[in-house]
């Protein structure tokens, strides 16, 4: 559905945020894009979606290069920036202006998201909250029902309730023609609701695998001591000993937990890379 081919891309000639990138991502997936503030995980999907444009390399997204904007491409592709502006229209105006543009855009399917998120549907856009605001634009965006919903730090301004129900409507809005990528630096809001993680950082991908392999792969718990350790690739103190994340080899179960394994990628990328090398 959305495959990168060794990419390169950067402000100038002389900066890139990351060169010769190759991803490749199906549809039937919601997948996590972690990375810290600046490793270009914004870039990254404007480029997906073609708000920007490589210096060197292909981007194919559902069979469409994106820097061509065709209009087969746009309607069924969304995309929710970190940023966003409204127009001062009631929602009712912006459903007449903008559902047009998506010929799959299910209205009860949007009135049933901005009911249970409370909106009030009578007040214009611009009254509303920055959270009311972010939440109306996920509703619209679920309800386009495009086989490609991009989306960039969403959960930005939403409040606990808010980001659990985001979580239970994402996961509900998935299918198998269907592929949802979802960009954020906080780790948690995407506990229980991915099944893929892409970590990019200096450049690259340093990871890119389900949810199933990496708990295959690695072990997340409690340690009593990590001296001597080898299997441990990041801990932390804790009441009963160390939090570790630890190389699997007792195949062991365990639920990944996002921020350690994040931490864990950031700190031992070689030996990750090795790790998940294995047959």
């Amino acid at each position: 559905m959305i495959h990168l081919d060794r990419v390169t891309f950067g402000y100038s000639k002389k900066k890139k945020l990351f060169e010769d990138l190759s991803l490749h991502l199906e549809s039937g997936h919601i997948y996590g894009l972690l990375g810290t503030n600046g490793a270009g995980k914004s870039s990254l999907l404007r480029n997906m979606v073609g708000l920007l444009f490589p210096q060197t390399g292909k981007i194919h997204v559902g069979g469409y290069e994106p820097k061509k904007r065709l209009p087969a491409f746009l309607q069924d592709v969304f995309f929710l920036p970190e940023e966003i502006y409204l127009p001062s229209v009631t929602i009712r105006k912006y459903l007449e202006i903008m559902a047009p543009f998506y010929p799959k855009f299910d209205e009860a399917q949007f009135e049933n998201y901005i009911s249970q998120m409370d909106l009030p549907a009578g007040n214009k856009l611009t009254d509303m909250s920055y959270g009311q605001r972010k939440k109306f634009l996920i509703a619209f965006a679920l309800s386009t029902n495009t086989k490609v919903l991009i989306m960039d730090e969403p959960t930005n301004g939403l409040d606990i309730p808010s980001k659990s129900q985001f979580r239970k409507l994402v996961s509900t809005s998935l299918d198998k023609n269907r592929l949802i990528l979802i960009s954020t630096h906080q780790v948690r809001d995407l506990d229980n609701l991915i099944d893929s993680i892409i970590i990019l950082e200096n450049s690259k991908i340093l990871i890119q695998h389900s949810l199933d392999t990496v708990a295959e792969k690695l072990c997340f718990g409690t340690l009593a001591s990590i001296d001597y350790d080898s299997r441990v690739l990041y801990s932390e103190p804790s009441i009963k000993g160390y939090k570790a994340v630890f190389e699997n080899s007792d195949l062991e179960e365990s639920r990944v937990d996002l921020e350690y394994l994040f931490n864990a990628v950031l700190e031992n990328p070689e030996r990750i890379k090795q790790i998940f090398s294995k047959n």
